[in-house]
C-alpha cells in the first residue's frame, strides 16, 4: 500500500535540515577562512606604517613622540605573528636608544625581539627570519646567542627544500667566525 504524501515529507525533513546546516557550515567555514587572510595581511603590514611613523619622528629629533610611535609598532609586530615586524622594531629601538640616550635599554628591549623573531621564524621553517635575527644579536656582540642561532638555521636548512640553504648557513657562520676572531684579538670580547 501506498504511504500518503504528507507521512513522506516528514521523514524527508531531517534529511533537508542537515544537508543545509552542512552546506551553512561549509559556506561559514570559507568565508571564516578568506576573512582571517584577509585580516591577517592587514596585521602583517601595520606594523610598517608605524615604524615609518617612528623613522619620520626621529628625522625631526622628536625624540619622545618616537618612543610612544615605537610601542605602536612594536605592538603591531607582535600582532602580526610573523619575525620580520619583531627584527625591524628591534633595530629601530636601538637607533633610538643612541639617538635618545638610553642605549643599554634599548639593548635589551632590542634583544627580546629578537628573540622573539627567532622563535617565530624558527617555527614558520624560515631561514631568512633565523639569520636576521642571528644578525640583530650579532649587531649587539651576544656571542652565545649568535652560536644558538647559527644551530637553529642549521636545522631549518636541513628542513628546507632551498638548495642553498645549508651555503647560507655555513657563509653566515664563516662571517660570524671572522668577526669574532677579529673582537677577540682587538680585546673586545670580555
Amino acid at each position: 500500500m501506498k504511504e500518503p504524501s504528507s507521512s513522506r515529507w516528514y521523514r524527508a525533513l531531517p534529511v533537508t535540515l542537515a544537508a543545509m546546516l552542512g552546506l551553512m557550515l561549509l559556506v561559514v567555514t570559507v568565508v571564516d577562512t578568506f576573512a582571517d587572510h584577509a585580516l591577517g595581511t592587514e596585521a602583517q603590514i601595520a606594523w610598517k606604517a608605524r615604524l615609518q611613523r617612528v623613522d619620520d619622528a626621529l628625522a625631526r629629533n622628536d625624540l619622545a613622540g618616537a618612543e610612544m610611535l615605537w610601542r605602536e609598532a612594536y605592538a603591531a609586530a607582535l600582532k602580526s605573528r610573523h619575525w620580520e615586524g619583531l627584527v625591524a622594531v628591534g633595530d629601530a629601538y636601538r637607533r633610538l636608544g643612541e639617538r635618545a640616550g638610553f642605549h643599554n635599554t634599548s639593548d635589551a628591549k632590542a634583544r627580546e625581539t629578537y628573540l622573539a623573531a627567532l622563535f617565530r621564524a624558527r617555527s614558520q621553517g624560515s631561514l631568512e627570519g633565523v639569520l636576521r635575527a642571528a644578525q640583530g644579536f650579532a649587531d649587539l656582540g651576544d656571542h652565545e646567542i649568535v652560536e644558538r642561532c647559527i644551530r637553529v638555521g642549521r636545522g631549518v636548512a636541513a628542513r628546507s627544500r632551498d638548495p642553498r640553504a645549508e651555503d647560507r648557513v655555513r657563509i653566515f657562520a664563516e662571517r660570524w667566525a671572522a668577526r669574532a676572531r677579529e673582537a677577540d684579538h682587538l680585546g673586545l670580547v670580555p
